[in-house]
């Protein structure tokens, strides 16, 4: 018997079927019965263990290397960049990462397993699942699609606190569209909108929260020519779904748009690991990381959708997207034919049908890029930068220089200027005090007369 084989608990009991078996006190097919093994096989057994001994019963690669185990350099690598280069990532992205970055293709488990092993924690806790009721996916991609924004340091101290504005089909889990931007505004949202129309197409209806960009805050709002003619207050991005003819349906709570919550969840934990990569410091490097980014992940987790045909409508060819994706505000032109928008002023200028456009209602579009265009009747009208009004020239020639730029002063005179002549005036009359209590005219006041001399009538009328 070899001394040096180490046997486990399925050994001894080899060992003891083996050792009665050998006596004849079972036979091979209960023996059989009992290890889940063949007759032929247990025959072998027996053979091997009156030649070898218990040594027969080990498996043959027991205490051997396998020739599929990872190499320790390889074990040592991904430690070390664990550590490194991804020490906040979690198992499944620090896989992905490890395969598309490094060149080193292993499975999520044993990824796990080595950092475990080597005391490295998933840095993302998960949470509990809570049970609640599931809402069932719209059945095509196109039907529904949940838009919202999210502020966060998505470049951690390296720049800006920015804004992602997001879209996420409910079918799919696709991400159409998404974009940075200083803050949550309504020229994201019509950025964001006309990004998706242009890459797919228009979707049948969009999911977003109470916010003002998309929902007036109160009914007066509602303008008094909108109010008479009974059509609804909308805001200008509302404006823009009814013409596109997308509807919109707010949520009551966030946990109604829990997709795109997940979504920006899940952007916070691997969108941030790759702008941290790219070292993206401004707005523009990291809209560049996101464009290059948004392929892979909807490769990585966008789910085939349960009809195959798309709900998303191609974009009008007749309609400008100039004229559709911009900033509509109604204004009465003045007597001068010009119009005020904000700090702007644009002249109108004539036309061969209409020579002024004074008290006219007219549109002013203010298009993303900046531009502004005056329409009347759906018909542009040619217009320019108006000249300035004397208060704003004044305003500017009274603005005090920069620092750097040299201010002009006037030479000394070289003869002093004489002190001004001193006149010695009488000090002033005092001024009496103020009764207090009715005035009482003097006794020869005009008043006072006229009423002795009626009182010196009737008595001698009297008499």
């Amino acid at each position: 018997m070899n001394r040096n084989v180490t046997l486990n608990q399925t050994d001894q009991i080899r060992g003891m079927l083996m050792n009665r078996l050998d006596r004849g006190e079972v036979t091979a097919a209960e023996v059989a019965r009992t290890l889940g093994l063949s007759v032929r096989q247990v025959r072998r057994l027996l053979a091997g263990y009156r030649r070898q001994g218990v040594a027969a019963l080990v498996h043959g690669n027991r205490q051997r290397q396998p020739v599929h185990a990872l190499d320790p350099v390889v074990r040592q690598r991904v430690v070390e960049l664990a550590r490194t280069t991804y020490p906040d990532v979690n198992d499944t992205h620090l896989t992905e990462m490890l395969a598309e970055r490094e060149g080193i293709v292993l499975g999520r488990s044993t990824v796990r397993r080595i950092r475990r092993q080597a005391g490295l924690a998933s840095p993302r806790q998960r949470r509990s699942r809570q049970h609640r009721q599931r809402r069932e996916r719209r059945p095509r991609e196109g039907m529904l699609l949940q838009i919202d924004a999210s502020a966060h340091a998505w470049l951690e101290e390296r720049g800006p606190h920015l804004t992602l504005v997001a879209a996420i089909d409910d079918a799919t889990g696709q991400v159409p569209a998404a974009l940075f931007r200083p803050t949550e505004d309504a020229q994201g949202y019509f950025l964001l909108l006309e990004q998706t129309v242009q890459t797919v197409g228009r979707p049948e209806a969009v999911y977003h929260d109470g916010h003002s960009i998309f929902l007036p805050p109160t009914a007066h709002a509602q303008d008094r020519d909108a109010q008479l003619a009974g059509t609804p207050a909308l805001t200008q991005f509302g404006r823009l779904l009814a013409e596109l003819g997308i509807a919109a349906i707010p949520a009551r709570s966030p946990q109604a748009k829990g997709r795109i919550e997940r979504l920006f969840g899940t952007f916070q934990d691997r969108l941030v690991t790759e702008l941290r990569l790219a070292q993206a410091t401004t707005l523009e490097a990291a809209q560049a990381v996101l464009t290059a980014f948004l392929p892979r992940f909807n490769a990585r987790f966008a789910v085939p959708p349960r009809e195959l045909a798309s709900a998303y409508r191609p974009p009008d060819p007749a309609v400008d997207p100039h004229r559709l994706f911009c900033f509509e505000y109604t204004r009465t032109v003045a007597n001068d034919d010009t119009v005020r928008l904000g700090e702007h002023r644009l002249q109108l200028l004539p036309t061969r049908s209409r020579m002024s456009y004074a008290r006219a209602k007219v549109e002013v579009h203010e298009r993303l890029d900046g531009s502004l265009a005056v329409y009347y009747h759906d018909q542009l009208v040619a217009s320019q930068a108006a000249p300035p009004e004397a208060p704003v020239l004044r305003a500017r020639a009274g603005r005090a220089l920069p620092a750097s730029v040299p201010r002009p002063t006037l030479p000394p005179s070289p003869v002093e200027p004489a002190e001004p002549e001193r006149f010695d005036l009488p000090p002033p009359a005092p001024i009496p005090p103020r009764r207090s209590g009715p005035h009482r005219p003097a006794a020869n006041h005009p008043w006072r007369a006229a009423v002795h001399s009626r009182r010196d009538t009737i008595r001698d009328q009297l008499e």
